[in-house]
């Protein structure tokens, strides 16, 4: 669909780094898979090029590239070992007047006629300089959690460089989790100081989250000071909180201080779906992430400096993370708070031809839901500066691709990523010097030793294959927050095939090398890019008092569409009637986000359960994509095999 001529790869920063190998290191690969075999195979020279290449500062030395524990486990593989260095410090090497650090859009600046505003890097100084300060002198140091419920604002990425100035940890939320999620999430990391805004705004109506905040105070003893950003209500204020606005005139020296920290120290907190329990605390590394980043955004994605890079995202989702990375390379940020489709779906394309946007990025189901309302942006926008389209978040299928170039822009370079929150990046994605094939990932990236396994556990070529990770990356978890011995840790990605990553996703490595994703090989739900956990669903439904359990399902659709059913069983007596419906939805909405609301609620007799008393998500998922029940799973081990018989009958009547 998209060849790259021979200018764009020859000015590719990626044959730029393949040319530096040559002079460097006397390294000659003669394409892109010669030069991945060598990067997963030579891991010390591999990633001790990336350190040299992007010449990453460090204020001490390191003495060892990596260190693997000596029973082979990639659990416990530590990288730069003895190097002290700092993320932010990264960011502020690309500070200019030459152009602005951040640019800023909402549905609120869109109603008031104000399309874009920005943030100069002399401004985004100062302001982490204050907030630094502030938080020093409220006794955050070297190791403490500071966590944010803010919508995707400046405000957001000046708190998160501020954190990681001082050596602090960071997490975040978006505003529109229940409260109970937030709750889950935080409760796990003790954090000394909140961030909060007093609500966000979506489809054009405000929504007020001061409550939420004060019930989540509460529910946070380790808490110490509050910070309120009046997001919505400039006279707002939750009592007993420190104003933004007041943190911001703290006084402050005139230029930051940066914190050292060594490579494998924490930088952020991000957090699992919440499939088994309450979500998983995932810890990356300071020093992991910012190579990782460097990497996927300069050489697989080919940012420059002064380029202005955007991806839809909210700041509970690992793409506001990512997105944020595109400053270590000299990018603007450009950031949107509000809904992708208000007042209708081309306000993206808006920002993207306003805010004179290089490289734009959103969900696969954003894409599909452009071409299904049969939008064409190039019908009314020149979009000149847009070089890249990023899609992640769930897999993006033929259709996709095509709406993109004939729809949006015949010659733009699209890149399919995928990769996770396990790792804050990606494992499969863009690459500036090869062809862009229909519904395919152009490659396996640099650094990753990608493989597909059959059944088994042995390596498969252009076949449906469980996707798994053979060798560490610097940006895989160094733990999980309060999980004594790694078992939580061990048991998410290790169970299936001890030593290798198993990620959940089924995939087929093509001939040409490149990558097509068939959706997740678990029970973890993707809604819309984003992971749910089947626990919080079952958590807030099986709270009413007319449901006794209950069963979600997610279902990859053709056409990339995803049907998300909900089976309940119902207490003696009741049945399943419209207002039982709504009431369900709207528990599930208020607790947790519109993304957890089923698209249809059924009533079953039982939920089937495995002797040890699990619930069969991901055998009744593969009868529901139309598997024979007797080839997904023996009834040998179910405690109520007859439960399955009606999941059946379900198909052929959906068929009928």
């Amino acid at each position: 669909m998209y060849t790259p001529d021979r200018r764009t790869s020859d000015q590719s920063l990626l044959k730029k780094y393949m040319d530096w190998l040559f002079i460097k290191k006397g390294l000659y690969f003669r394409d892109y898979d010669d030069l991945w075999d060598w990067s997963v195979t030579d891991l010390e020279d591999f990633w001790e090029s990336i350190w040299q290449f992007f010449d990453v500062q460090s204020h001490t030395p390191y003495n060892q590239v990596i260190y693997r524990p000596t029973n082979a486990d990639m659990i416990g593989t530590e990288w730069f070992v003895g190097a002290t260095v700092n993320y932010a410090e990264h960011i502020f090497r690309h500070k200019t007047s030459q152009r602005p650090a951040i640019v800023f859009a909402s549905e609120r600046s869109v109603e008031r006629g104000q399309r874009l505003s920005a943030l100069s890097w002399d401004e985004l100084e100062r302001q982490v300089v204050a907030v630094s300060t502030w938080l020093r002198q409220q006794g955050v140091g070297v190791g403490d959690r500071v966590v944010a419920v803010l919508p995707n604002i400046p405000e957001a990425v000046v708190a998160f460089l501020a954190t990681n100035a001082i050596g602090a940890v960071w997490s975040s939320c978006s505003p529109d989790f229940g409260t109970a999620s937030v709750v889950d999430r935080f409760q796990q990391i003790e954090p000394k100081v909140l961030i909060a805004a007093d609500g966000y705004t979506y489809n054009g109506k405000p929504i007020d989250k001061t409550d939420a905040m004060r019930e989540l105070r509460l529910s946070l003893p380790s808490l110490q000071r509050v910070v309120w950003v009046p997001f919505l209500d400039v006279e707002n204020r939750l009592e007993r909180s420190v104003l933004w606005h007041d943190v911001l005139e703290t006084a402050a020296p005139d230029e930051l201080d940066f914190e050292p920290v060594p490579f494998n120290h924490p930088i952020w907190v991000l957090y699992s779906s919440g499939t088994t329990g309450k979500p998983k605390a995932i810890t990356h590394s300071v020093g992991g992430c910012l190579l990782e980043h460097l990497k996927v955004l300069t050489l697989h994605q080919d940012v420059r400096v002064g380029e202005r890079y955007f991806w839809y995202s909210t700041t509970g989702w690992m793409m506001w993370n990512f997105a944020v990375g595109s400053m270590l390379v000299g990018a603007t940020l450009v950031l949107y708070e509000g809904a992708a489709g208000y007042p209708d779906l081309n306000i993206l394309w808006n920002l993207a031809e306003a805010g004179r946007v290089n490289h734009f990025g959103g969900g696969a189901a954003y894409y599909l839901a452009c071409l299904r309302a049969g939008i064409s942006p190039r019908n009314t926008l020149s979009l000149s500066q847009l070089r890249s389209i990023g899609s992640t978040g769930s897999p993006l299928p033929s259709e996709g691709f095509q709406w993109i170039y004939e729809s949006v822009k015949p010659n733009v370079w699209l890149i399919s990523f995928s990769g996770g929150t396990d790792v804050c990046s990606g494992f499969v994605g863009g690459n500036p010097m090869l062809p862009v094939y229909e519904g395919e990932i152009q490659c396996r990236l640099l650094g990753c030793k990608v493989d597909a396994f059959d059944a088994n556990a042995q390596p498969v070529r252009n076949e449906l294959g469980e996707m798994v990770i053979l060798e560490p990356m610097p940006s895989m978890p160094i733990f999980f927050w309060n999980d004594p011995g790694n078992e939580r840790y061990r048991s998410s990605y290790f169970a299936e095939y001890p030593g290798i990553w198993r990620h959940g996703d089924f995939i087929r490595i093509t001939e040409r090398n490149g990558v097509i994703i068939y959706g997740r090989s678990d029970a973890t739900l993707n809604r819309d890019g984003v992971r749910i956990g089947t626990a919080e669903i079952y958590s807030a439904v099986e709270s009413l008092p007319d449901v006794a359990d209950s069963l979600v399902i997610g279902l990859e659709q053709p056409g990339g569409k995803y049907f998300m059913p909900l089976f309940v069983v119902l207490r003696d007596g009741t049945t399943l009637t419209d207002d039982l419906v709504k009431q369900i939805k709207q528990t599930l909405r208020n607790q947790f986000s519109p993304r957890h609301v089923p698209d249809a609620v059924y009533q079953i007799s039982e939920v089937p359960y495995t002797i040890s008393g699990k619930k069969l998500e991901t055998p009744v998922k593969k009868i529901l994509s139309g598997m024979d029940a007797s080839l997904a799973t023996s009834r040998d081990t179910l405690r109520n095999p007859a439960s399955l018989d009606q999941f059946t009958e379900f198909v052929l009547e959906r068929k009928s």
